[in-house]
């Protein structure tokens, strides 16, 4: 089965494409936030690169958040418009778990800290598994510092990922056996998210388009700044 994977929930957007013979093509834009610029044409450039059809694509793999409103609203959008078109099940992947899998080799507690904007992270933390890793935290929305007063209750050597942790690196560096992954894994990636969709086709994980739940953790920039416009008011 070929997999399209949509990924739109940092600061960079991206699809890929692949199946049992890994990821055939795959393509990244982080140009500010012109996410719905670039996607259509990227998906048109992978399936090129790939040497395929759009008919040849059985699923559509999506990053479902959190992430920033605007660009995982364009991502999740168009993925459900691919699904609907080719009448082609789909495969939700959360951001965080995705970001966690390419550190699935550490033996350390890995965090995934992703940039929230307004001085807060979106964030979960995972353990290594047999084949992957595993959520004990589930997500929630953190302060840099309330994050680090969490990983120093801790007490364990720690993996940090994402551009959040890399933003507020000054907040964790002075916690003990801390690491910060590479700049190269700051993002999601939709090259992984095709990876992880394949082991959970092979599982038959699908939803309906219909039934797809984005996770957004918080209300809209916009919703809050108006919430708060009424309240002043």
């Amino acid at each position: 089965m070929l997999i399209l994977g949509i990924e739109s929930a940092g600061s960079q957007v991206g699809c890929a494409v692949g199946g049992h013979e890994g990821v055939l093509a795959s393509a990244h834009s982080g140009r500010g936030r012109r996410h719905a610029e670039a996607l259509a044409p990227q998906i048109d450039f992978v399936r090129r690169q790939a040497g395929i059809r759009l008919s040849e694509i059985g699923a559509v793999a999506v990053d479902v958040g959190p992430g920033l409103f605007t660009g995982l609203r364009v991502g999740i959008a168009t993925a459900v418009a691919m699904a609907y078109g080719l009448g082609v099940p789909m495969i939700p992947v959360p951001s965080l778990d995705l970001m966690a899998f390419p550190a699935r080799w550490s033996g350390r507690l890995i965090v995934v800290a992703l940039d929230a904007r307004r001085g807060e992270l979106f964030t979960a933390l995972f353990r290594k598994v047999p084949g992957g890793v595993q959520r004990v935290r589930d997500a929630a929305v953190r302060t840099p510092q309330e994050l680090s007063a969490e990983i120093e209750a801790l007490d364990e050597p720690t993996l940090f990922i994402g551009d959040g942790a890399l933003r507020h690196v000054d907040s964790f560096t002075g916690l003990r056996g801390v690491e910060m992954a590479e700049q190269g894994l700051a993002n999601p990636s939709a090259r992984y998210l095709v990876q992880l969709a394949h082991a959970r086709a092979m599982r038959e994980e699908f939803v309906q388009p219909w039934e797809l739940e984005p996770v957004y953790l918080r209300l809209p920039d916009a919703q809050i700044n108006w919430s708060t416009r009424e309240g002043g008011a």
